[in-house]
């Protein structure tokens, strides 16, 4: 367990600052450790009074904390004015950990919660991560808050830039159905994620919640796309689950230990069962040249063509879940997916192939064969369909963030990864949940087994062309 030490300031009403981290660090599986910088009378109505801990106390806390405990992150939130500034700014110096810095300063309410921003310049420099709202990272630049998304991330990259530090983009308070987060660095996005955005006013403290799971993930998974994935996904069910909440009559807080008191999701479980097999993914040949523009074109178009014919089998199959489906809603689904393929990514992927007809492999036909067998039921079906959307989603959010003008397969590689593919998995993720919420012990058993047989296939597919080329040369 990793211990965080989070440097802000105090909410009574318990849904943002301290009490806030405190409860989304333990969440994440750390070990919370907190200093007061600031003490204010707010509920989930705003703001009324703000109390300033004077900057030698700060520095007291700090100095206790660091010279008995190893400190293994840093969350710094609300510090309220440039005396605390310096105390913290000049403790950083005798500490080696990373820092999430969420530059508080503005609530979700609209309250100033920060003197004057300049002063934190000097400490913004120190920070590993950068977590602005949308209105804190305008206020930073000195220039009217983004418009749009687009301006979000350009704002972002500037900011990354100016104190060479990563920045977390969010979209949260820009208008429409999506909320998207990206992690940006001066070359710009490193990772993006969106979800979609949950019906409810109890948001207070999100900014705090989610900066203080990046830091926890990080401290545990050293890798900030990664802690963020984990961090948003987090968030996005504690925003979820808010409203099963009872406090106040404003914004309320998130339901941050909504996973604790529910029942166990099967999906996050079922994702942890193959996390070796997600991490083998990566340092597969076929993916690894796929991502740095070195593979050769013969196993790219070997690759397409076996993939051709895997998805004119897929289309099918997705038809029969359709056919198979409980609800209308799952209907038209599961059809509209079978019509994307036929009418998109097939052609896609015509167009890259030369003329001829390719004969299916043996891995091919075993995995078109495993879905076939899956059809006992609508929710084993989906169970094994699902890896086609997840595990596809997963690498290819990491060969999209590698791609660039000169990379000989951009066009393919801008493929791999858009909204409309995020919602779609997600909406298949619900699904399978929903399903097997609805079995019985023997089905749920089915379910995972062909979750993990369909996840398996999906490795091979993606070796199948190095494993071509090795059997043709010693034939």
């Amino acid at each position: 367990m990793k211990n965080i030490l989070s440097i802000a300031g105090s909410d009574p009403s318990g849904g943002a600052g301290i009490q806030a981290d405190l409860k989304a660090i333990a969440a994440n599986g750390g070990y919370g450790m907190c200093v007061i910088t600031a003490l204010t009378a707010q509920n989930t109505l705003g703001v009324s009074a703000v109390q300033a801990i004077d900057g030698e106390f700060v520095l007291a806390q700090l100095n206790a904390i660091s010279a008995d405990v190893q400190i293994d992150a840093i969350k710094i939130g609300m510090l309220a004015n440039e005396e605390i500034i310096r105390a913290v700014n000049g403790w950083l110096d005798t500490v080696d950990a990373p820092v999430v810095l969420d530059p508080v300063m503005v609530a979700t309410s609209g309250d100033r919660l920060l003197e004057d921003e300049a002063v934190l310049d000097s400490l913004l420099d120190r920070a590993s991560v950068i977590t602005p709202n949308l209105l804190e990272l305008a206020s930073l630049l000195r220039e009217p808050a983004a418009a749009d998304w687009p301006q979000v991330l350009e704002q972002a990259q500037r900011l990354a830039a100016k104190h060479d530090a990563l920045v977390l983009a969010k979209g949260g308070h820009l208008a429409g159905d999506l909320c998207p987060d990206a992690l940006v660095s001066s070359q710009g996005v490193l990772a993006e994620f969106s979800n979609q955005r949950h019906n409810t006013k109890n948001t207070h403290g999100t900014g705090c919640t989610l900066s203080s799971a990046l830091a926890t993930l990080y401290a545990s998974g050293g890798d900030w796309a990664s802690a963020l994935e984990q961090a948003k996904a987090y968030l996005f069910r504690a925003i979820g689950a808010a409203d099963e909440l009872n406090v106040g009559r404003g914004h309320g807080p998130v339901n941050h230990f909504a996973h604790f008191f529910s029942e166990a999701d099967p999906m996050d479980q079922w994702w942890q069962q193959i996390h070796e097999l997600r991490g083998s993914i990566d340092n597969l040949e076929f993916i690894a040249q796929l991502a740095d523009g070195t593979l050769d074109p013969a196993d790219f178009e070997y690759y397409l063509a076996q993939d051709a014919l895997y998805l004119q089998r897929y289309a099918q199959v997705l038809a029969e879940a359709s056919a198979l489906a409980p609800d209308l809603d799952a209907q038209r689904f599961w059809a509209g997916s079978a019509r994307e393929i036929l009418e998109g990514e097939l052609q896609l992927h015509r167009s890259y192939l030369a003329e001829g007809t390719a004969n299916p492999s043996a891995i091919t036909l075993n995995y078109v064969n495993h879905l076939a067998a899956s059809k006992r039921s609508y929710a084993e079906l989906i169970a094994a369909i699902l890896p086609c959307y997840w595990l596809y989603q997963d690498i290819g959010k990491r060969l999209a963030s590698a791609n660039h003008p000169e990379h000989p397969y951009k066009q393919w590689l801008v493929t791999y990864a858009s909204e409309e593919f995020d919602l779609a998995t997600e909406r298949a993720i619900d699904m399978v949940r929903v399903a097997w919420k609805q079995a019985d012990g023997n089905l749920r058993e089915r379910m995972r087994l062909a979750f993990m047989r369909s996840s398996e296939h999906e490795v091979a597919f993606f070796d199948q062309a190095r494993r071509n080329r090795v059997e043709f040369s010693t034939a």
